[in-house]
């Protein structure tokens, strides 16, 4: 039910296997996207290096650390609950250091230092090699901030370790930032321009997760169908290269296939696409790879054209259709899910309706649904009324969640009957008797555990559904492993 409600994840303390040399503890927290949690794991590997091993512990810590989001207000106030938290213990334990990092960082800067007063340092998406400088400064008695937006970083060079993970599955990041400038969102503004990392550094990341034993990577980004690598970063950039460099460019159709052919018994995943920058060739390359899964994450915000306009989506309702059309004519068995925003400004009940029947247009698997929340800083912010009252964007979202739920639960009707292959991820969280694991098209589903164990590929007949989880029986063991 999460995932189809919700967007935003929440806190999860990260921990790694402790290095014997290292004498001081770090707590770090993170919320919000899958981004988040891999810069995470940047940071830790940065601070490994600094003496710190990680703990579950916060009152053990000599280091807290917040990673944030600044998505909706909602996201924010949690944090703030949270620091609210770590100063508590901070009076019991005052040499413990409390820190926030990521899009609240970037987006509140030098305010919590000076006006708020409850953290030591504020670091940025693209200042965390900075951290070592930073707790100099720290440890001297300094505040200390570095909130710098960079456009080369992309942490290529620094492999991140892997905080509380299964040892199956994990997020190798290959962009940062985001150049679309939708008028709702604070991403352009929190972690800068869009720039790409270079592939060879992907394909080596993604070479050392497989001798790890890792059995499935998702490529992660705001936006991973704008990828383009030609030996520098950023796309607008790309224009002025030489021939040379036009010739060798890789887009993101090639890095899949790239991946893809790196690893061929590994599942490969990606996340998140956009609308106007998802081309055939995408979808072309994920049917021709049998380990690239059928599954898109294709965020669509609004049904409405007025609407979409509003919010500087660079697609129109027909073109979504058009593209939808296009991967179920390629991918048949293709899951798709969404992203929608109820309520933006001056959305009319008109729109509204275009909204839900574009929802009945593509009977999506599943989606993240949420009120319209104003952002400052944001173009919205700055040239828009938030004019619809709570208690409508409440009623429509509502609406919109309702027929969300009646679509989803129509998708896993339709598997019952049918063999999936599923990576087993972790115990089911309501039986220990039974694995979870995921389908191709990111369904979860959910199974006896009899003699199979994490990581293995499974083949199991579903034999009957819930509204969001597939459930069934193994009939033996696929042919990846």
């Amino acid at each position: 039910m999460e995932k189809i409600i919700d967007e935003t994840k929440q806190g999860e303390t990260l921990v790694l296997e402790p290095q014997k040399a290292n004498t001081k503890k770090l707590f770090i927290e993170s919320y919000g996207c899958q981004m988040n949690f891999s810069d995470s794991e940047i940071v830790a590997s940065i601070l490994a290096d600094q003496g710190y091993n990680t703990t579950t512990q916060l009152e053990d810590a000599d280091l807290v650390l917040v990673n944030t989001c600044s998505i909706r207000d909602r996201a924010e106030q949690t944090v703030r609950k949270r620091l609210e938290k770590y100063n508590a213990v901070k009076k019991i334990n005052p040499t413990m250091k409390v820190g926030v990092l990521g899009c609240m960082a970037e987006r509140l800067k030098s305010k919590f230092l000076e006006e708020e007063k409850i953290v030591d340092l504020v670091v940025g998406p693209d200042a965390y090699k900075d951290l070592p400088n930073l707790l100099e400064e720290v440890e001297e008695g300094r505040d200390a901030i570095n909130v710098i937006l960079s456009k080369e970083e992309t942490y290529g060079d620094i492999a991140p370790v892997r905080l509380q993970s299964n040892g199956v599955t994990a997020f190798v990041s290959i962009t940062r930032g985001c150049d679309n400038m939708c008028t709702f969102c604070v991403v352009p503004f929190t972690r800068g321009r869009e720039r790409s990392r270079d592939p060879q550094s992907i394909i080596e990341e993604v070479n050392d997760l497989a001798s790890r034993g890792y059995k499935e990577v998702t490529l992660l980004g705001q936006n991973v169908d704008s990828f383009l690598w030609y030996g520098g970063g950023l796309k607008k950039d790309f224009d002025k290269a030489s021939e040379m460099a036009k010739a060798t460019a890789v887009n993101f159709s090639d890095l899949l296939a790239l991946v893809a052919e790196a690893q061929p018994k590994m599942r490969i995943r990606f996340s998140t696409s956009n609308p106007q920058d998802m081309t055939l060739d995408v979808i072309r390359t994920m049917a021709k790879y049998d380990n690239i899964c059928n599954y898109i994450h294709l965020p669509v915000q609004s049904g409405s054209d007025r609407i979409l306009k509003e919010m500087n989506r660079l697609h129109t309702r027909q073109e979504y259709f058009d593209l939808i059309d296009n991967i179920r004519k390629i991918i048949p068995d293709c899951g798709i899910s969404q992203d929608i925003i109820t309520g933006f400004p001056t959305e009319t009940e008109e729109d509204h309706q275009d909204t839900l029947s574009l929802l009945e247009y593509v009977k999506y698997d599943f989606g993240f649904m949420f009120a319209y929340s104003e952002r400052p800083g944001t173009m919205a912010a700055r040239k828009l009324e938030d004019d619809i009252p709570l208690a409508v964007k409440k009623r429509r979202l509502a609406e919109v969640i309702a027929l969300q739920l009646e679509h989803s639960h129509i998708n896993t009707l339709k598997q019952v009957g049918r063999i999936v292959e599923v990576l087993i991820e972790k115990e089911s969280k309501k039986s220990d008797a039974e694995w979870s694991g995921r389908n191709s098209q990111n369904t979860v589903v959910v199974f006896p555990k009899e003699h199979y164990k994490v990581g293995d590929f499974v083949n199991v007949e579903i034999t009957s559904c819930t509204t969001s989880t597939l459930k069934g029986k193994a009939v033996g063991y696929s042919s990846n492993n």
